[in-house]
C-alpha cells in the first residue's frame, strides 16, 4: 500500500471480555502434536553431552580429548577443553540461527504448518547422517542439518501454540513446547545411560534415535490444522473463521474474529516485516525479542545440560554416576515445567520469572563456594560434597524449569502483533541460537579459565535479568494475543517510547 493512503492500524480497542469459547479436545490435541517440535530441540541438548563423554565416540572422532580424559593427573577443569569437540556441539546452533531467519517468510507466506514440516524433514536427514557418520565431516554435516530443523521448528511451533490457544490458557498450552523440550532432554539422558554400555556403537544409537521425534513432527505437521490467524493473514477469511469456531467450540467468536481480522488487514499492509519491526510501534517487542532469549541462555542452563556428564566427571564422579546425575537433572527439569504450566495463567509471568531468578542466583553462588573451597585442580570432591553439588544443581534446574525455561519462549511468541509476529519469532530464535552457539563454543574454555568462577559469572547475569524483568516487562497474563499492542501503551516506561498516535506510526510503516 502506498504511503499516505488509508490503511487499518491494527487492533484499535479491547474486546477481551467479549471472547467466548472453551478448551476443546481439538485444540489440545493440535497443541500436543505441534509441541513435539520441542522434543527434538530437547533431545539434541540432552544427547550431545552424553555422547561427548562416551569413550568409543571420543576415540573415533576426538582422540586428543580421549587421551586427556585418560590421564591420571591433570587440571580437572580443563580435561575436555577442545575446540573441535565444542564445534561438534555448537555447529548445530549456528545452522539453526541462519535457518530461523530463512523460516520467517515461509512461516508468514505459507503458514506455520509448512515450517513445522520443513523442520521435521531436515532433522530426519540430520539424524540419519549422524548415526551413519564415518568421519568428522559427515558428523558436522549431520549436525548442520539438525540445526536447520531446529531453526524451522523453534520459529514456527511457539507461534502455532500461541495462536491456537485460548487467551486464558495461552501460557499453559504454549509451555507444551518447553515441556516437550524437557522430556526430550530427560529421554536423551536415559538413552545415553543405556547406550554407553554398548561398545563400540552405542553412540550411533543415541544419535540415530533422534529420527523418531523428527518423524512424529513431520507427520504431525502434515495432519495439523493451520491457525486461524495465519489463514486470515493469507486471505482465507472464511476458512479462518470456521477453524476459529472449531477450535473454540462455539459459533460465537465475533470478538476474537474481529481482532484477528483487524490485525490481518494491518499485517497485509506491511510488505517488509523485518524493516517494520524496527519502527517505534514495535520497539518494546523488539527489545524483549532480543533480551528474553539472551537472558535465557545466560542463566547457564544450557552449559549444565550440554555438558552435565562432562561437568560431573570433572568433579570426580565416575562415568556411570555422571550420566546418572545428568539424567536426574533432566527429570527435575521436566517435572518443574509442570509447575509452570499449572501456575503461569494464575500467578502470571512476572512472579515466576522473578522468583525463579532469586533461587537460581542462590544456587549458582552456593555451587561456586563449594567448588572454590573443596575442589582443587587435581582433587576430587568428597562423596558428601558431591551429593550436595548435585542437589543444589537440581534446585537450580528446578527454578529454571518454572521460570526462564518456558517463559523465555512463551513471552516473545505472544507479544508481537500479527504483521511482525513471524519476523519477531525469527529474531527470538536467532538470538537464542546465537548465544547458545557462543556459550557452547566457549563453555569448556571458560570452565578451564574461570574454574568455579563460571558459576559466579552466570549468577551475575541472572541478577541483571531479574532486575530487567522487574522494571521493563509488563504482565501479559490474560491479554489477548492481538491486543498486546494496547498493553504496551499502558506500561509506565514503554508508553513514553511508543508513538502517541497509532495512525501516525502506521503512515511511517507504510512509507517503508
Amino acid at each position: 500500500m502506498a504511503g499516505g493512503s488509508f490503511a487499518p492500524a491494527g487492533v484499535a480497542k479491547e474486546r477481551a471480555e467479549q471472547y467466548k469459547g472453551r478448551v476443546t479436545p481439538y485444540v489440545v490435541i493440535a497443541c500436543l502434536v505441534a509441541a513435539i517440535g520441542g522434543s527434538i530441540f530437547g533431545y539434541d541438548i540432552g544427547i550431545s553431552g552424553g555422547v561427548t563423554s562416551m569413550n568409543p565416540f571420543l576415540k573415533k572422532f576426538f582422540p586428543t580429548v580421549y587421551r586427556n580424559k585418560m590421564r591420571a593427573h591433570e587440571n580437572n577443569y580443563c580435561k575436555y577443553n577442545n575446540q573441535g569437540l565444542a564445534a561438534f556441539t555448537s555447529s548445530l546452533y549456528l545452522a539453526g540461527l541462519v535457518s530461523s531467519l530463512v523460516a520467517s517468510p515461509i512461516t508468514r507466506n505459507y503458514g506455520r504448518r509448512a515450517s513445522i514440516v520443513c523442520g521435521g524433514i531436515s532433522f530426519l536427514v540430520g539424524a540419519t547422517l549422524n548415526a551413519a557418520a564415518v568421519n568428522i565431516e559427515m558428523l558436522i554435516l549431520g549436525r548442520i542439518m539438525l540445526g536447520v530443523g531446529i531453526g524451522f521448528g523453534n520459529q514456527a511451533v511457539p507461534l502455532y501454540l500461541s495462536e491456537m490457544a485460548p487467551t486464558h490458557l495461552r501460557g499453559g498450552l504454549n509451555m507444551m513446547f518447553q515441556l516437550a523440550t524437557t522430556l526430550g532432554i530427560f529421554t536423551a539422558n536415559m538413552i545415553n545411560y543405556g547406550t554407553q554400555k554398548i561398545d563400540p556403537w552405542g553412540w550411533r544409537l543415541s544419535l540415530g534415535l533422534a529420527a523418531f521425534p523428527a518423524l512424529l513432527m513431520t507427520v504431525g505437521g502434515l495432519l495439523l490444522p493451520e491457525t486461524p490467524n495465519s489463514l486470515m493473514e493469507r486471505g482465507a477469511k472464511e476458512k479462518g473463521r470456521k477453524t476459529l469456531e472449531k477450535i473454540r467450540g462455539t459459533n460465537d467468536v465475533n470478538a476474537e474474529y474481529e481482532d484477528i481480522q483487524e490485525a490481518s488487514e494491518f499485517a497485509n499492509s506491511i510488505k517488509h516485516p523485518f524493516r517494520n519491526i524496527f519502527q517505534k510501534r514495535n520497539r518494546p517487542q523488539l527489545v524483549m525479542a532480543f533480551f528474553m532469549p539472551t537472558f535465557q541462555i545466560l542463566t547457564g542452563i544450557n552449559s549444565i545440560l550440554f555438558y552435565a556428564p562432562v561437568l560431573f566427571q570433572s568433579m570426580g564422579f565416575g562415568g556411570d554416576a555422571a550420566l546418572y546425575s545428568s539424567a536426574l537433572t533432566g527429570a527435575v527439569l521436566a517435572s518443574s515445567t509442570l509447575i509452570s504450566i499449572a501456575t503461569v495463567d494464575r500467578l502470571g509471568r512476572r512472579v515466576l520469572l522473578i522468583s525463579g531468578g532469586i533461587q537460581m542466583i542462590t544456587c549458582q553462588v552456593v555451587v561456586a563456594i563449594i567448588l572454590g573451597v573443596k575442589f582443587g585442580n587435581n582433587e576430587e570432591l568428597s562423596k558428601g560434597f558431591s551429593i550436595l553439588v548435585v542437589i543444589v544443581i537440581c534446585l537450580f534446574v528446578l527454578a529454571f524449569g518454572w521460570s526462564w525455561g518456558p517463559l523465555g519462549w512463551t513471552i516473545p511468541s505472544e507479544i508481537f502483533p500479527l504483521e511482525t509476529r513471524s519476523a519477531g519469532q525469527s529474531i527470538t530464535v536467532a538470538v537464542n541460537l546465537l548465544f547458545t552457539f557462543v556459550i557452547a563454543q566457549s563453555f569448556l574454555s571458560l570452565l578451564c579459565a574461570l574454574k568455579y568462577g563460571i558459576f559466579l559469572f552466570f549468577a551475575g547475569w541472572i541478577i541483571v535479568m531479574t532486575v530487567f524483568v522487574y522494571i521493563f516487562l509488563p504482565e501479559t497474563k490474560g491479554v489477548p494475543i492481538e491486543e498486546m499492542i494496547l498493553m504496551w501503551r499502558k506500561h509506565w516506561f514503554w508508553k513514553n517510547v511508543m508513538p502517541s498516535n497509532v495512525d501516525n506510526d502506521q503512515s511511517n510503516a507504510n512509507a517503508i
